[in-house]
């Protein structure tokens, strides 16, 4: 009898146990100088994110249903490093206009954020100076980035309070950080060598040779694993596009389908899709075949909706409007003030470099059509924080057109409207306001003055 007793309040003892487990993390703080503009907790692949709510002196708290994974608080300015599982309590603090040196992480897990603060700081220290560290020949790069990975693995195994279930999987994905580096040294050695006839040693590359690229776990603890097979993928599709002749996204999808391990061949589609989908060329024919490829319902029910939204910003549809946008000059212009010419848009911000490097082809594309049947509009969507910074780069750089600055930068209804993950991004609109192209080719691009002369501009 006493053992049945026994048993029975082990029983109970379990069960609540159970009932007691959480599935969510909770994170805290104060962020002092709080930088004006939203502060948010992403995802490394930014497939989350979620705005967090201040009080008037910088403190906040939140709850987060999340998975287990690395996620980034970021003010605007300064990206905070942060390992969440379900069950942790982490209290963050930190002076906005200090932040390397105020930046203190406490509560129940922060072990594991702690390391990756030094972690990060050692690849800093490391990759300073990428130019110095590209150029260096293969041995010694080699040579720098194998020292990097030693430190790191050192400071692994002499944090306290990780895991050792945690310390394994980080071991594999400071292995993977390294081929990664060594992914990209061939590319960034021609760039800081003005040297495009360089390529690498045969063997450089050996230790990716055999690589699992179906490994689930890894893919889900790994952002460098997730990147490795996300860049062999981009290299097979674009060898499909060559061979058989269809277009890169389409080659993708069908690259992607050969793979065996649903979560990761589901996962490379959804972020595929999710970040490129407003690029297609034939969006019909990409929206079908993600759909004959993916089997994660959750995820075919979010592109189903970027499609349907995509759908509406096709070609001859009605174009979504921007209204009562400041203009540089004064006062205000709304899209439906335009009507009566092709109106060519130029959705960009001053932090963006790809966008000020099409700067100067679009000042000569806004001559040579100057005085003709055309609006050339920018939008900047630079925070409210960065208006300053947006008003003095086009009186400095002598901008022309229509400059304008966006109500709500990335959460504007017309950028949301249109899909926009990316910029530079470039529309054209006809003269009864509605879309010619909605990602039209840049001013760079021969095919813009192409595309102008058939229109009769």
């Amino acid at each position: 009898m006493k053992k049945v007793v026994l048993i029975l309040m082990a029983m109970v003892f379990i069960a609540c146990k159970k009932e007691a487990s959480v599935d969510y993390a909770i994170i805290a703080g104060k962020i002092t100088n709080k930088p004006i503009g939203e502060v948010t907790i992403n995802s490394l692949d930014r497939s989350f994110t979620k705005p967090l709510l201040f009080s008037k002196d910088g403190t906040f708290k939140d709850t987060l249903n999340i998975d287990t994974n690395t996620y980034v608080l970021y003010d605007g300015t300064n990206p905070v490093f942060i390992h969440l599982e379900p069950g942790n309590q982490l209290d963050i603090t930190y002076d906005a206009q200090d932040f390397s040196n105020s930046l203190v992480i406490s509560g129940k897990g922060s072990e594991v954020s702690n390391y990756l603060i030094l972690k990060r700081k050692n690849e800093q220290d490391a990759f300073g100076n990428s130019a110095d560290i590209y150029t260096l020949n293969e041995g010694d790069f080699k040579a720098k980035i194998n020292d990097l990975k030693k430190t790191n693995i050192d400071l692994l195994e002499n944090t306290k309070g990780l895991s050792d279930d945690y310390i394994v999987k980080e071991k594999r994905d400071l292995h993977y950080f390294y081929l990664t580096r060594l992914i990209d040294y061939e590319e960034a050695h021609k760039y800081f060598t003005r040297n495009e006839a360089f390529s690498v040693s045969d063997d450089f590359l050996n230790e990716i040779n055999d690589f699992d690229y179906s490994n689930e776990e890894d893919y889900k603890f790994s952002s460098n694993y997730k990147r490795i097979v996300s860049d062999y993928f981009t290299k097979q599709s674009i060898e499909l596009t060559k061979n058989e002749a269809i277009e890169k996204d389409l080659a993708f999808v069908k690259s992607v389908s050969t793979l065996d391990n649903e979560v990761i061949k589901n996962g490379l589609l959804f972020n595929f899709a999710n970040f490129n989908m407003s690029y297609s060329k034939d969006i019909d024919a990409f929206y079908n075949a993600f759909l004959a490829s993916s089997t994660d319902e959750a995820n075919n029910e979010i592109v189903t909706e970027k499609y349907t939204k995509l759908t509406a910003v096709a070609k001859g549809r009605p174009s979504p409007k921007f209204v009562d946008y400041e203009n540089i000059k004064g006062g205000t212009t709304s899209l439906d003030d335009l009507k009566g010419k092709y109106v060519y848009i130029d959705v960009w911000a001053t932090w963006c470099g790809p966008c000020r490097a099409e700067i100067p082809s679009l000042k000569a594309i806004e001559e040579q059509y100057h005085g003709k049947n055309i609006e050339f509009v920018s939008i900047s969507i630079d925070k409210a924080a960065d208006h300053d910074k947006w008003e003095s780069m086009v009186v400095n750089e002598v901008l022309g057109g229509v400059q304008l600055f966006a109500d709500n930068d990335w959460n504007s209804s017309f950028v949301k409207d249109y899909q926009i993950n990316g910029i530079p991004r470039f529309i054209l609109i006809d003269s009864d306001g509605n879309i010619m192209d909605s990602n039209a080719p840049r001013p760079s691009s021969p095919e813009l003055v192409h595309l102008f002369n058939e229109l009769s501009i």
